[in-house]
């Protein structure tokens, strides 16, 4: 599944060709994704202008003048094409201004587009119970200190839920985790002040890095100009069971399941 950098990469390069523009056109494929396109789009999007382009966790954001949101989420293979020089049949929606045209392809179906007013997107329900972005200020040391405060269940686990920090997945909480020294298996209650300390700019260093890099490109993504990101060479523990810390601390990279998912860690430098 695309994961936060991969969507802040779709939004800034869709962002490049669509902010500002009318919309001309929209045209839909199919009734619908995951679930049925909103039955209001075509009309409400159909002439309007894009007033800017923005993501919430994985889910990105198009706002037009006429006070509504377009919001899509990318699901396990969806993505933008722009200007794409033949029709795909995944192409599921269709915009066109006057000098582009974008292509929602998403082969699996497991995205979804909603339509929501610009006023109400704090409380739409998908929205309303996640926590802080970890790009922004409200990703704090004392905010981890008190969403953690008690919890048995692991420090992996915690930093996964939607509704601590909004975005983070499976890829980006084990770079994060390693560059901070800390075992996933850790009860997040346990997880000390320093550490804490640590890992909140841990966070935003491998997602930035990431975001500069274009994303992972695992499976099917790609940026919507169709070029793939490169993070995936460079990550220090994700895919590397068995490989060498690169601490050079002589610890090998393990892999364990944790809620139904892969998690790689050194147990020598990760406490």
């Amino acid at each position: 599944m695309p994961e936060l950098p991969e969507v802040e990469t779709t939004v800034r390069g869709l962002a490049r060709f669509l902010d500002g523009q009318r919309i001309e056109r929209v045209a839909l494929n199919r009734p619908n994704l995951r679930r049925p396109f909103p039955p209001e789009l075509v009309q409400v999007m159909t002439g309007a202008q894009v007033t800017g382009l923005s993501r919430r966790a994985k889910y990105g954001l198009i706002h037009i003048d006429r006070g509504w949101a377009m919001i899509f989420h990318l699901g396990m293979s969806g993505r933008w094409r722009i200007d794409p020089e033949a029709p795909d049949r995944h192409d599921h929606l269709i915009i066109e201004t006057a000098g582009h045209r974008f292509a929602l392809c998403d082969p699996r179906r497991f995205g979804s587009v909603d339509l929501v007013r610009c006023d109400a997107l704090d409380a739409w329900p998908q929205f309303a119970a996640l926590g802080p972005e970890p790009l922004g200020p409200g990703l704090t040391a004392a905010h981890l200190k008190s969403a953690f405060r008690g919890k048995v269940q692991s420090v992996k686990l915690c930093l996964l839920d939607q509704r601590i920090v909004a975005g983070l997945g499976n890829i980006y909480v084990c770079e994060a985790l390693w560059r901070a020294g800390i075992h996933p298996r850790k009860a997040a209650g346990k997880v000390t002040g320093p550490q804490l300390n640590r890992l909140v700019p841990v966070i935003r260093e491998v997602l930035e890095a990431s975001i500069a890099d274009g994303g992972s490109t695992l499976r099917d993504y790609a940026a919507p100009n169709g070029e793939l990101g490169y993070f995936a060479t460079r990550f220090d523990v994700y895919g590397r069971e068995g490989e060498p810390c690169r601490r050079e601390d002589e610890g090998t990279i393990r892999r364990i399941a944790q809620g139904g998912r892969s998690t790689w860690f050194c147990p020598k430098c990760q406490r």
